[in-house]
C-alpha cells in the first residue's frame, strides 16, 4: 500500500473516489468537495487547508482503495460540532488548539461516510490505516487533535475502538413510513399538530403562492442568480458568516445539477422565496433558504412541507433539514442522534474532554427523551 496526503482533490480520480461511496451521498462526492476547492470556498486563506488522505494499492498510485476528506483547520467555523470551549481550555493552559485536523464536509451538518473504502473485505485494515495516517500527520505537524464529524454510527463505533472519543449531537429528521400522499402522512399526526400543519399550508395556498422544483438543465443563470440572492439575504439578515460564494452556486448548476435542486415559491409571477436542496439515492437534504419578505408560513412550506411531499412522491426514505431547530418537531421531523469522533493529542485534555463528553451525553439522553415525549405523532406510532 502507498499512503499519500493530497493538497487538492484535483490530484485524485473522481471516478475512483465516487466508486467508494455507499449511498451516493451528494456531499461526499468528489464533484461537491472539489467544487468547494475550485471556487475558493475552501482554501488555506479561508482556514480550510486540504489534506486529503488516500491509500493506493501500490506506489504507481493508479488504484485508489481508501480515502478520507481531511482539512487542517485554523478555526472551528463551518463545522456545526462545537468545540470552542475545548479551544478556550487549551488556550488558558498555554496550549495551542489550532491548527487541528477535521475529517468532514465543510459547512455541511449532514451524516455520511467519512472513511471511504473500496474493498469491504479489507475495510477494518484500511480504516485503521486511514486513522493511523491522520494521527501521524497530527503528530508530525504539531496539530492538537483529529475530528471526524457527522460520521456514520458504525464508523464512529470503529473509530472508538481505535482510540477516538465518541460525541453525540442531535438533529431532526423526517422518515417515510410508506406514505402514499401528504394526507396519508398527516393521518398519523396528533389532531392538534395535524390541524396546525393544514392551517399553515392553507394560508400559503390561499394567498396564491405556488411552488416549483428545478434541477439539471433548469438550473440556468437566472435561477442561480435568484437562489444566491436568497442565500445572501438570509446570511445578511441573521448576521451569519457567508461560507459560500456565487461561484459555488454557478459551479453546482454547471457540474453538479443532477443532485442539486432549487425550490422556488412564486407569487404574481415573481419568485418570493427559495430553498437549496441536495439528494442522494434515498434521502433529501435541505441546506439554505431565503425570502424577499416575512410571508406568513412560507418558511414552513418552503423548508419542510414541500420537501416532505417531494420525498413521498419520489419514494425517498429520509429528509434531513439541517442542524438544530426544535420547531421542526411540530412539523413531523423527529429527534435523531448524530455522531462525531475525536482524537486529542494531549493526554490530560484527552481525559478531561472524555469526561466532558460522558456528562454531555447524559444530558443528550435527557434531551432526546424530552423531545420524544413531545412527539407530534399519535401515541401508538
Amino acid at each position: 500500500m502507498d499512503i499519500v496526503v493530497h493538497t487538492s482533490l484535483a490530484d485524485i480520480s473522481a471516478e475512483q473516489w465516487n466508486a467508494m461511496l455507499t449511498d451516493n451521498n451528494p456531499f461526499v462526492r468528489h464533484e461537491f468537495l472539489f467544487g468547494l476547492e475550485t471556487t475558493d470556498c475552501v482554501s488555506l486563506e479561508a482556514g480550510w487547508e486540504s489534506a486529503h488522505i488516500a491509500i493506493y494499492q501500490d506506489d504507481n498510485r493508479e488504484h485508489l482503495i481508501a480515502a478520507m476528506p481531511c482539512y487542517i483547520k485554523s478555526h472551528s467555523y463551518g463545522e456545526y460540532i462545537f468545540d470552542w470551549s475545548w479551544a478556550d481550555a487549551h488556550h488558558r493552559y498555554g496550549l495551542e488548539y489550532y491548527p487541528k485536523m477535521s475529517n468532514a464536509v465543510p459547512f455541511t451538518p449532514a451524516t455520511g461516510d467519512r472513511l471511504l473504502v473500496r474493498d469491504s473485505q479489507q475495510r477494518e485494515q484500511l480504516e485503521s490505516a486511514l486513522l493511523s495516517k491522520a494521527i501521524e500527520l497530527c503528530q508530525s505537524r504539531g496539530l492538537s487533535s483529529f475530528h471526524s464529524l457527522f460520521v456514520e454510527q458504525q464508523q464512529a463505533e470503529k473509530l472508538h475502538k481505535l482510540g477516538c472519543l465518541t460525541r453525540h449531537s442531535s438533529q431532526f429528521h423526517w422518515r417515510n413510513r410508506g406514505y402514499q400522499s401528504f394526507e396519508d402522512f398527516l393521518t398519523i399526526m396528533s389532531s392538534k399538530k395535524r390541524k396546525n400543519i393544514k392551517r399553515e399550508r392553507r394560508r400559503v395556498a390561499e394567498t396564491g403562492i405556488t411552488y416549483r422544483w428545478l434541477s439539471e438543465d433548469q438550473l440556468d443563470q437566472t435561477a442561480v442568480d435568484t437562489m444566491y440572492r436568497f442565500y445572501a439575504r438570509t446570511i445578511q439578515h441573521y448576521g451569519a458568516q457567508s461560507y459560500l460564494n456565487k461561484a459555488f452556486f454557478e459551479y453546482l448548476a454547471q457540474h453538479f445539477n443532477q443532485q442539486t435542486l432549487f425550490l422556488f415559491a412564486e407569487f404574481n409571477n415573481q419568485v418570493i422565496a427559495g430553498g437549496l436542496y441536495f439528494k442522494s439515492d434515498n434521502a433529501l437534504f435541505g441546506r439554505y433558504w431565503g425570502a424577499l419578505d416575512n410571508f406568513h408560513s412560507v418558511h414552513f412550506e418552503t423548508c419542510y412541507y414541500q420537501a416532505i411531499e417531494w420525498c413521498i412522491n419520489h419514494g425517498y426514505q429520509r429528509f434531513e433539514a439541517g442542524a438544530q431547530g426544535e420547531h421542526k418537531l411540530a412539523r413531523g421531523l423527529e429527534p435523531s442522534i448524530t455522531y462525531s469522533s475525536h482524537w486529542i493529542a494531549h493526554d490530560g485534555f484527552r481525559q478531561a474532554i472524555g469526561n466532558f463528553i460522558c456528562s454531555e451525553q447524559e444530558h443528550m439522553k435527557d434531551y432526546q427523551t424530552q423531545m420524544n415525549n413531545h412527539s407530534p405523532y399519535k401515541a401508538e406510532i
